[in-house]
Order: C-alpha cells, then sequence, then structure tokens
C-alpha cells in the first residue's frame, strides 16, 4: 500500500462526498484522513489515502473523477502525513512561540509551499490568495508572500497561515519590550509585558506601597484595589501594561506601568514601590509607554496628576515633550501630543525551498 494525498472540489451538495469517496473504495482505496474546505466554487476536499500499489497517479485522478471531482490533485505522501491538520498546526505554533524567527520555515511546513519571501511594504488589496499565491499582512510592518507549484491555496489555509503570522508578531513584540534596566544606581530590574499570572506579584506590590503612593495612582483613595479590577488593569482590552521585577531569584514586582487606550488617546500611570521610587525606574517606565503609544499611532498620552506629587511631575518634565496642562482644584491632567508612527519594517527574510533565513533585529537592551 502507498500514501497519497489528494485533492479535488466537488458541489457542495448532500451526497457528493460520498459518491467521491464509494468511487475510491470500489478500487480498495483507503481513506485515512479528510478536510472539507468550502470555497465559492465548492467543496475542496482534502483527503490523505493509502492505496494498492498498484495503482498510479493517473488511475487515482480517474477515480476521483468518476466520483464528480474536479480539479483533481495527486501527490505522494510521507507517514508524517498521518498526523491530522489540528496537531500540525499546534506543533507549529509551538515551535514559534519558542522561535517566532521560524515564522517563514513554519509557513512552508504548513503550506508545502516552494518560497516564502518577507516584503517591506504591500497594498491592502494585494493580500489574500489567487491561485498558487498567497499574501499574508505581518502585522509587524509589510507581507509575507507564498508560491507552490500546486494546488491551488484555499481560504481555510489563508486563515491558518495568517494567524500563525499573527502568532509569530505578537511572540516577537513581547520579547522585544523584555529588557533589564540598569538604573543610574546601577539596581538591575527586568522589564515585560504584564499577564494574568502577575496577579499575586502585583498585589504584593500594592500591599508593599504606602497608602500615599496608592493614593496618587488611583486618585480615589488609599484603599487596596480589588482583584478583579488588577487583572483588567494587567491585562488591557487596548493598551499594554508593564511590570518591573528585580532580577534576583525571586522576581519581586516592584513596578507596574499602564497605558490604557480609549479613542484615539491613551492613558498613563505608573505605581512604583517606595523603596524603588527616586532612582529612575518611573522615569524609564513612563518612555517606554510613551514609545508604545507613539508606535501604536495614539494623538495622544494624558496623564491624571495630583497637584502635590511632585515626584511625578519631575517625571513628565524629563520627558522633554511639550504638553498641554488643565487644573481641576488639586488635580492636573496633563496631556501630550504624540506623532502618528509608521511601524519600523521587519528585516527581510526569505526561505528557498531548502529553507535557509536570514536574521532579525535582536532583542533591545536598555541600560542607564
Amino acid at each position: 500500500m502507498t500514501l497519497w494525498r489528494i485533492r479535488a472540489t466537488v458541489d457542495d451538495r448532500p451526497g457528493y462526498l460520498s459518491v467521491l469517496t464509494a468511487s475510491l473504495a470500489l478500487r480498495g482505496v483507503n481513506i485515512l484522513t479528510v478536510q472539507v474546505q468550502p470555497t465559492e466554487q465548492g467543496a475542496v476536499d482534502d483527503f490523505l489515502v493509502d492505496a494498492p500499489d498498484a495503482l498510479d497517479e493517473a488511475e487515482l485522478i480517474a477515480a476521483v473523477e468518476r466520483g464528480r471531482g474536479r480539479d483533481c490533485w495527486v501527490a505522494r505522501s510521507e507517514a508524517r502525513g498521518l498526523a491530522d491538520q489540528p496537531t500540525r498546526v499546534l506543533g507549529l505554533a509551538n515551535r514559534l512561540v519558542r522561535d517566532p524567527d521560524a515564522t517563514g520555515e513554519a509557513l512552508r511546513t504548513l503550506l508545502g509551499a516552494d518560497s516564502v519571501s518577507w516584503r517591506p511594504a504591500a497594498t491592502g488589496d494585494d493580500r489574500g490568495i489567487a491561485d498558487t499565491r498567497m499574501l499574508l499582512a505581518d502585522p509587524a510592518g509589510g507581507s509575507f508572500a507564498l508560491r507552490r507549484a500546486a494546488p491551488a491555496f484555499t481560504p481555510a489555509e489563508y486563515a491558518r497561515a495568517q494567524a500563525l503570522v499573527e502568532l509569530a508578531a505578537t511572540v516577537t513584540r513581547r520579547a522585544a519590550e523584555q529588557v533589564t534596566l540598569v538604573l543610574p544606581d546601577d539596581a538591575e530590574v527586568a522589564v515585560r509585558p504584564a499577564s494574568a499570572d502577575d496577579l499575586a506579584g502585583v498585589l504584593e506590590l500594592h500591599e508593599g506601597c504606602s497608602p500615599r503612593s496608592r493614593e496618587r495612582r488611583y486618585l480615589s483613595g488609599a484603599a487596596l484595589p480589588r482583584q478583579d479590577r488588577l487583572r483588567r488593569l494587567l491585562e488591557p482590552t487596548r493598551g499594554l501594561t508593564l511590570v518591573a521585577t528585580t532580577t534576583d531569584g525571586d522576581g519581586t514586582v516592584v513596578a507596574m506601568a499602564n497605558l490604557l487606550g480609549e479613542g484615539d488617546e491613551a492613558e498613563a500611570a505608573l505605581l512604583v514601590r517606595d523603596d524603588w521610587q527616586r532612582r529612575g525606574l518611573g522615569s524609564a517606565l513612563l518612555r517606554r509607554l510613551v514609545s508604545h503609544a507613539d508606535r501604536a499611532g495614539y494623538a495622544a498620552l494624558v496623564l491624571h496628576v495630583r497637584a502635590d506629587n511632585a515626584p511625578m511631575l519631575r517625571t513628565l518634565r524629563r520627558l522633554d515633550r511639550p504638553s498641554s496642562v488643565q487644573r481641576d482644584a488639586g488635580l492636573l491632567t496633563l496631556t501630550l501630543p504624540l506623532a502618528v508612527a509608521v511601524p519600523a519594517a521587519r528585516r527581510g527574510v526569505f526561505l528557498s525551498p531548502a529553507g535557509s533565513e536570514g536574521s532579525r533585529t535582536p532583542v533591545d537592551q536598555v541600560t542607564r
């Protein structure tokens, strides 16, 4: 017996798939897996089959056509093809989490592409599939162009590939935002995007802050915030939350910086544990929030600060950016206009059929 991959289109009507499978069964073909992908032209059926050694490609195509299949494509397969599609996609996703630079190779493996190349720019109208060509949007800027000799790409394949590209871009962004800060007093802290897993550490941060520090952060009193509120802050719907942790073994959270998007503006706020204040940490975190807001394309950054919060006002002055100030009793609202930034284009990546790959920008290191 020999493993084959067969792809054919049938009318998307009741019973048509059974006619095709019956035609294959009459020739002793055992269907191991089947995937059905709806398209405008009909249902694209993708089979992995085990066929008698005596059957060749032409006979398999003839069997498909007798079963009312059309646009048939047949190719030999290997034992690794026995892994079902969800398992293969999950395996590739796991690889990208560990190595997002392998995006091109993952796309080639997923789709059996002959070539994958990265382009610095492409118009939105170009993205999609055209027979055996595919163009995928890269959230970091640019696009991935794929080609294969046969068969034609399907919308389902496009959706899977785009999901993998977006996963790799998310991992790359989070890795790029994970840095080590060396403060003026030579102390080191690790700064990274927050997640729901940081809830316990952020609770300890709040408990370790003085009532005055908590009141300056939340402006509504010194009580500890509720856990559901902290969960929303850790993973905002729009924006970014950073946590700063010690670089020793326990990784204690010593600061939290929030950027919360609403409309075309984003609101920023900081909480730094008392014994880490006045050491440059707040300034470093605020600069990273401003940079992220710039890249995200927000029009302005807004901060609400008590008029007696001299340390925070000094931190804002160190940004050396123009701002407007509105005063309401003891509360100041500062608005910093932001320049709309174009995302930096990702370094070029080209994959030949052999899978050789270029390199990309390494993770930033931030020092004093």
